[in-house]
C-alpha cells in the first residue's frame, strides 16, 4: 500500500454471535492522524468493531489492516504490545505501584522503564510524581484512568483505542480527562479511535463521528455537520440528547431568579 493510503482499514468485516450479527459487513478507512468516535446505542456493535483492531475479537469474515497489513499476520501480544489501549474497567493490577503499571508494556518487551520516561509519563496526564509509588486503591477513580492512559502511551504507539474510557468517571474529570486525551491526540500525532454511548463527548473531542446501529455504520460525519441536522434518523436521535439538555440549561438560565 502506498503511503497516502489509510492508517486504519476495516473490510467487510462480520461477527456474529449466533443469530445476532453484532458487526455486519464494515468497510470502513481510517486516515493517520485522525480522531475518530465510534457511538451508538448499547449493542449496536461499536465496541465488537473496535476490539477487532488488536485482536481481542477475531472477525468470522474480512480482515482488519494497520498500515496495510493485515493484524492477522502478526502475534496477537505482539500486536498489542504497539496498539495503546485505554478502557473503562482501567485493569491496573493492584499489587503492583503506579510506575510499574506504566511501565509494564517496556518490561514485557524486555526493556528496563526507566525512572525519567515514567515522570515524563506521568506528567503528560498531569499527574504528580509522589504518585509512582502508590498502589492502585490508594487512587481515585480519575486518577487511576490517567495513570491507564500514561501505561497505554508507554510503548509510544501510534495507534490509540479507547473503549468507554470515562464512563465510570464524575462530570468534573470526565471533562478534563477528555480535553487532556485530545491535547495528547494531537501533541503526539496519535491516530485515535474512541467508543462512547455519549453523543456530546464525541461532538467535543472527535473530528469524525462514526454512528453505529444495528452492526452497521449508518453515519460518517463531522460533528459540525451532525449538530447541522446531517447523518440520518439514528444519528439525529443521538444528538438530539444533547441538544435537549443545552436548550433546558438555557431555560433555566433565562428563567426567573
Amino acid at each position: 500500500m502506498e503511503a497516502s493510503g489509510p492508517f486504519l482499514r476495516f473490510e467487510q468485516v462480520q461477527k456474529r454471535y449466533g443469530a445476532l450479527a453484532a458487526v455486519d459487513g464494515v468497510t470502513l478507512d481510517i486516515a493517520g492522524g485522525s480522531f475518530v468516535a465510534l457511538v451508538g446505542a448499547s449493542g449496536s456493535g461499536k465496541s465488537t468493531l473496535l476490539k477487532m483492531v488488536n485482536r481481542l475479537v477475531e472477525p468470522d469474515a474480512g480482515r482488519v489492516l494497520i498500515e496495510g497489513r493485515d493484524v492477522a499476520e502478526t502475534p496477537a501480544p505482539e500486536l498489542r504490545r504497539r496498539i495503546g489501549y485505554v478502557f473503562q474497567g482501567i485493569g491496573l493490577f493492584p499489587h503492583m505501584s503506579v510506575a510499574e503499571n506504566i511501565g509494564i508494556s517496556p518490561r514485557i518487551r524486555g526493556e528496563k522503564a526507566e525512572r525519567g520516561r515514567i515522570a515524563e509519563l506521568l506528567r503528560l496526564v498531569d499527574l504528580e510524581q509522589s504518585l509512582a509509588p502508590r498502589l492502585p486503591d490508594a487512587l481515585s477513580g480519575g486518577q487511576r484512568q490517567r495513570v491507564g492512559v500514561a501505561r497505554a502511551l508507554a510503548a509510544e504507539p501510534h495507534l490509540l483505542l479507547m473503549d468507554e474510557p470515562f464512563g465510570a468517571l464524575d462530570p468534573v474529570t470526565r471533562d478534563g480527562l477528555g480535553r487532556r486525551v485530545r491535547d495528547l491526540h494531537r501533541d503526539l500525532g496519535l491516530t485515535t479511535v474512541m467508543v462512547t454511548h455519549d453523543m456530546a463527548e464525541a461532538l467535543l473531542l472527535a473530528d469524525r463521528v462514526l454512528v453505529m446501529d444495528g452492526g452497521r455504520i449508518v453515519a460518517d460525519t463531522t460533528p459540525a455537520r451532525l449538530l447541522a441536522g446531517n447523518g440520518g434518523e439514528v444519528a439525529q436521535a443521538l444528538v438530539a440528547v444533547p441538544r435537549q439538555q443545552a436548550e433546558a440549561l438555557a431555560a433555566l438560565g433565562a428563567g426567573p431568579r
